[in-house]
């Protein structure tokens, strides 16, 4: 289809069913839905009430969120709150699914700082699967510094859920495991290549990457700025001016752009540099088309956003090491520590309060991945010996992991004890077995 020809639409905002003193009360239903993707077609996807992506929940740290998760559907499934601190019951990962027809409620105590968080299945084996069919929806988090500062907010701050899809002549979703260079149908909250009418002011950007396995290099076809405020685990101490942003699947950045440098009547095109797949397909994301601002933009960017606490000197130090059979090679496994996932296995014993620095490898010559955890947001000290990314500076629960490259992080295990997964987040990697367990005693 021709790009730019459907209008950008935003994901509801889910009202609570009930809302108490401490806390807000939501329902979730998991269907098959047809809905209009290319123009003038149905296609069938797996939905959160019905949407692609599903409604947002928007809470509030230090009140309690409670969601009844309903599956209509006819496998089981099971919802992850992706960055959220949360009771191993609750987390969403592994064999506590939810059956076809049964119901699971979920607790969010949002002990926790603002955040970008999102919300997307896991079941073991099928989770890349499910991901890929639609089940994703946003989970905005905010607390007092956040909401302090001067930055774009209501209509001027919009999420945008960047995605990738292989549809056949019919446009319906085809599935094949590990399948990046025929996902060449870029989708932007489930549309596909839209445009998005904007005012010339400054726009607030919630960036979130829910791809299986696309990176995104993203930047304005004019080269114009753009302000990086946050990354995963909330706001930068400081904003970052770039011209490319660099992210991969399950990661977020939070970003504004300022419009009123453009005369109205002009548009601007969000390209992606980065493959798979040819350029006239996969260069383009979206386009804005600039108008006149009413009204008098008061936002602004303070030099100072947040103040993050100071490093911890770590009590332990680990070293993982990420593989999977490469193309070609006639494999089709993925690896942690030479490992295929075991759900029943324990890979990893942590004691709680313990602060720890893992340096993780890639040991891929020619494969990219990612490495996610569950229950904490970490802090990238470096890469290669190199300073991480100013980008990368926050808090952060989802980082690159380049072919031969290592990456420090390091957590502090302080919230829950449990089991959690680790995992490469290209979910299709995830599922051909790059996950292990921790366990927090």
């Amino acid at each position: 289809m021709t790009p730019f020809t459907v209008p950008l639409t935003v994901p509801q905002t889910l009202r609570p069913v009930l809302r108490t003193a401490t806390t807000d009360y939501y329902s979730v239903t998991m269907h098959r839905r047809r809905l209009e993707i290319v123009p003038g077609t149905r296609t069938e996807v797996y939905t959160y009430n019905g949407d692609l992506p599903g409604p947002t929940i928007r809470a509030t740290s230090g009140r309690r969120v409670v969601v009844r998760q309903r599956n209509r559907l006819d496998m089981p499934t099971a919802v992850h709150l992706h960055g959220g601190a949360t009771a191993p019951g609750d987390d969403g990962s592994g064999d506590a699914t939810i059956p076809p027809g049964g119901e699971r409620v979920y607790n969010y105590p949002n002990r926790q700082p603002h955040a970008t968080l999102w919300m997307h299945d896991h079941t073991h084996h099928m989770e890349a699967e499910h991901l890929y069919r639609g089940l994703s929806s946003l989970y905005l988090l905010t607390d007092r510094t956040e909401a302090a500062l001067p930055l774009p907010r209501g209509r001027f701050d919009v999420p945008l859920v960047l995605r990738d899809a292989h549809l056949d002549a019919n446009a319906q979703l085809v599935w094949t495991m590990d399948d990046a260079d025929n996902r060449t149908t870029l989708l932007v909250n489930g549309r596909p290549w839209p445009r998005f009418e904007v005012q010339a002011r400054r726009y607030r950007f919630r960036l979130v990457n829910s791809s299986n396995l696309r990176f995104f290099l993203l930047r304005l076809a004019d080269g114009g700025d753009i302000t990086v405020i946050g990354s995963d685990g909330g706001l930068l101490e400081a904003p970052v001016t770039m011209q490319h942003l660099l992210f991969s699947p399950g990661e977020r950045l939070d970003v504004v752009i300022d419009f009123a440098r453009y005369q109205p009547g002009t548009s601007v095109v969000l390209q992606n540099l980065m493959g798979p797949g040819p350029a006239e397909q996969v260069g383009q994301v979206m386009r804005f088309d600039v108008v006149r601002a009413k009204g008098r933009d008061r936002t602004s960017v303070p030099q100072r956003l947040r103040t993050l606490p100071p490093l911890p000197t770590p009590t332990v130090r680990r070293n993982i090491e990420l593989r999977m059979d490469e193309p070609g090679s006639g494999g089709h496994q993925a690896y942690i520590d030479g490992k295929v996932f075991d759900p029943a296995r324990i890979d990893t014993t942590i004691a709680w309060g313990s602060t720890e620095e893992w340096t993780v490898t890639n040991a891929n010559a020619f494969m990219p991945h990612n490495f996610h955890m569950h229950l904490v947001q970490f802090r990238v000290l470096g890469r290669n010996g190199a300073p991480a990314d100013p980008t990368e500076s926050g808090l952060k629960d989802t980082v690159i992991v380049w072919p031969g490259q290592s990456v420090r992080l390091q957590a502090t295990f302080d919230t829950w004890r449990g089991v959690y997964p680790y995992h490469c987040h290209m979910v299709d990697h995830s599922a051909m077995g790059m996950m292990a367990n921790l366990k927090i005693v």
